[in-house]
């Protein structure tokens, strides 16, 4: 299992903890008549515009704002009576926006969707178009942005359903940064502790010797799995070793995907297919684990162990990904509402 699976898991447990105690009957909130606007400005190509203008007019002159879209292309406008209102957006460029009325309610919070500038028409004959590898690129920085409650790495999601393939160099450097992460090793520590409080393997004994053994033990089963299941694997078999985020579907429809991510996955090619990475990594990483752990330990037994324990817990990491980890990942807040609603369409 991956070292990140098991702290995404353990946030799981503190995270259900914290919703217990949270539940508590409180006063209800006075209901404010002022209302908001928000939304976000991107280009022809889904890239966010920062720093465009937005312009807010109302009946009356005092009903006039400006303000600025932030660097994700986000704008909010806040403390709005109710009343029909027009946004004009510009930024250099492109094309000025001007928004049908707009009907604002009493206590209203109302997200726009997302504006799309043009090109001004000067620029109108400029292509701009961007390779496979460079959208990837892009994926690929924002996956490594991703942490659960702003600390833990989850750098193996994507939230995009449509994502671009990862070449096999960025399959690598997504791995050797889940494994250099601070995060990682702290989460090492941690269940190498719980280990040597509950004594388990023996044969590494007890002391800083014993906590040692089982820190390089656990840390060592996270680099194998890491890169035999995420990237050595992965670019032989042309397979994306990412869990993909469904948002969409019954309930029942999505638990099934979930649990089923470790034995069916994305090829390079776009199509699912049975994931031959997942489970011959798990199984070879098992192998290798007989090299440190203690005799008393090795054996068949340990690497199906293993083989199993990492494949259960590749079906519990998914479900906790699918259901849990989107409402704890800060980066969220943009990731669905700039590029769930276009680019994480199904067939």
């Amino acid at each position: 299992m991956r070292i990140s699976q098991r702290l995404c898991i353990l946030v799981l447990c503190l995270s259900a903890t914290a919703l217990a105690h949270a539940q508590l009957p409180s006063a209800p909130e006075p209901q404010s008549d002022t209302g908001s606007i928000n939304g976000t400005v991107t280009d022809i190509n889904d890239d966010a515009v920062p720093h465009a203008t937005v312009i807010l007019d109302g009946a009356t002159p005092a009903d006039h704002r400006t303000a600025l879209s932030d660097a994700n292309g986000f704008f909010e406008l806040n403390d709005l009576p109710a009343g029909t209102y027009r946004i004009t957006l510009s930024s250099k460029g492109f094309a000025d926006w001007t928004s049908a009325p707009i009907a604002l309610k009493p206590g209203q919070d109302l997200d726009l969707p997302d504006v799309t500038l043009q090109l001004a028409t000067a620029m109108s004959d400029v292509t701009v178009s961007y390779t496979q590898h460079q959208i990837a690129t892009q994926q690929v920085h924002v996956e490594e942005e991703q942490r659960v409650l702003g600390i833990v790495p989850n750098f193996y999601v994507s939230y995009v359903w449509n994502a671009a393939p990862l070449s096999p160099g960025q399959k690598y450097q997504l791995a050797w940064r889940s494994i250099i992460d601070p995060v990682t090793f702290l989460g090492v520590g941690f269940f190498a502790g719980i280990e040597q409080a509950d004594d388990a393997f023996p044969g590494y004994g007890q002391g800083a010797q014993g906590y040692g053994k089982r820190f390089g033990a656990l840390f060592a089963d996270g680099v194998t799995g890491t890169f035999i299941g995420g990237a050595i694997l992965p670019t032989i078999l042309h397979q994306d070793p990412r869990f993909y985020y469904k948002a969409t579907g019954s309930i029942k429809s999505r638990i099934l995907y979930a649990i089923s991510t470790p034995f069916i996955c994305k090829g390079d090619n776009g199509r699912w297919e049975p994931n031959y990475s997942s489970v011959i990594g798990d199984f070879a990483a098992g192998s290798i684990s007989n090299i440190y752990y203690p005799a008393a330990n090795r054996g068949v037994m340990l690497t199906i162990d293993n083989a199993l324990l990492n494949t259960a817990g590749g079906s519990i990491g998914g479900l906790i990904q699918e259901f849990l980890i989107p409402k704890l990942t800060p980066i969220q807040e943009f990731l669905t509402r700039k590029l769930m609603p276009k680019a994480n369409k199904q067939p």
